[in-house]
């Protein structure tokens, strides 16, 4: 049983005349004769009553009409269904991002290009509140953020963490150990971005400065990378904090880069997206996300990714930015 017969045995049943069922099918009346009859020998029995005058269901006809409209009006619901993915597929997703993602922006971008299908990605920034307030809005279907936070409208997907290293002149002391400890650092000014433009890593730091037993002094403010690295190489003594894959990616003269330790801060990531069930662009752009976790930010991009680093702390981005 084709569903071009059941179309054709509808059509006839709706006008009861085989020639006006060939003109509203764009087809031949033999064609539809052809079928239909090939259809009553499928099923063992007339469907159709004819005559030269008249041509009426026959009971077999009249118990077959109804699955007929049910299965044709299946396969409409079905084309239906496929025709939106293919279209949600096809669609953008609008990803609220910040500069100095580096790597780990990099490595989304491929996962979610072979997920995607035909689904195009575009990048917007702002600041944390205007990218939050715009996936609320639904002006963004999602937004990377830093830190961790709580949103009745908002879920928040939980992806890497980003260790922080301090940036220390390359003449200072400290500057030759492997590893710094926090305490170390106490009487150096610290060049913070303020709480007003990065209150999750402004909280960071603060917090992991008392929890090594002091408070720090603060020096003039973090305004970008190469100012503020400029400052910290060839001006007063003074120190910063970058994630550390950023780090990697700043080779700075008079600036050294080390890990900290006792303790040693790390700054969440998370994906920020609407409550309920995502459509399916932004669904592959999750699971790109995921991918990214899952590879670390040394995957290289189309190699598989390695699934036993899903538990290690992760490491990315750049600290002088949300």
């Amino acid at each position: 049983m084709e569903l071009r017969q059941l179309r054709y045995f509808l059509t006839v049943a709706e006008e009861l005349h085989f020639g006006r069922a060939a003109e509203r099918l764009h087809i031949v009346q033999s064609a539809v004769s052809q079928q239909l009859r090939r259809l009553e020998r499928e099923l063992g029995t007339e469907l159709f009553a004819r005559s030269t005058r008249v041509v009426r269901l026959t009971e077999a006809g009249d118990r077959l009409l109804p699955y007929a409209r049910e299965m044709l009006a299946l396969h409409a619901r079905a084309r239906e269904a496929v025709d939106e993915l293919r279209a949600e597929q096809a669609a953008t997703v609008r990803l609220g991002t910040s500069s100095g993602l580096g790597v780990w922006l990099d490595v989304v971008l491929t996962a979610f290009n072979r997920h995607a299908g035909q689904a195009q990605l575009e990048l917007v920034t702002g600041s944390t509140e205007e990218r939050l307030a715009r996936v609320r809005a639904g002006d963004l279907d999602a937004a990377l953020l830093r830190g961790e936070r709580t949103d009745p409208g908002l879920e928040f997907l939980p992806l890497w963490q980003d260790a922080l290293m301090a940036a220390l002149p390359a003449g200072h002391e400290l500057a030759a150990r492997e590893t710094v400890e926090l305490a170390r650092l106490a009487d150096l000014p610290l060049r913070l971005s303020p709480r007003s433009r990065n209150s999750a890593l402004h909280d960071l730091v603060l917090r992991s400065c008392r929890a090594a037993g002091y408070t720090p002094v603060l020096g003039p403010e973090f305004t970008n990378d190469q100012d503020t690295l400029a400052a910290i190489g060839y001006g007063k003594p003074s120190w910063t904090v970058f994630y550390a894959p950023h780090a990697d990616q700043l080779p700075v003269p008079g600036v050294m880069f080390r890990p900290l330790s006792d303790p040693a801060p790390v700054m969440q990531t998370c994906l920020a997206v609407r409550n309920g069930p995502p459509r399916a662009a932004l669904r592959a752009l999750i699971e790109a996300c995921y991918e990214a976790v899952d590879g670390g930010p040394d995957a290289v991009p189309g190699s598989p990714l390695a699934r036993d680093l899903r538990r290690r702390p992760l490491t990315r981005a750049g600290a002088g930015e949300v």
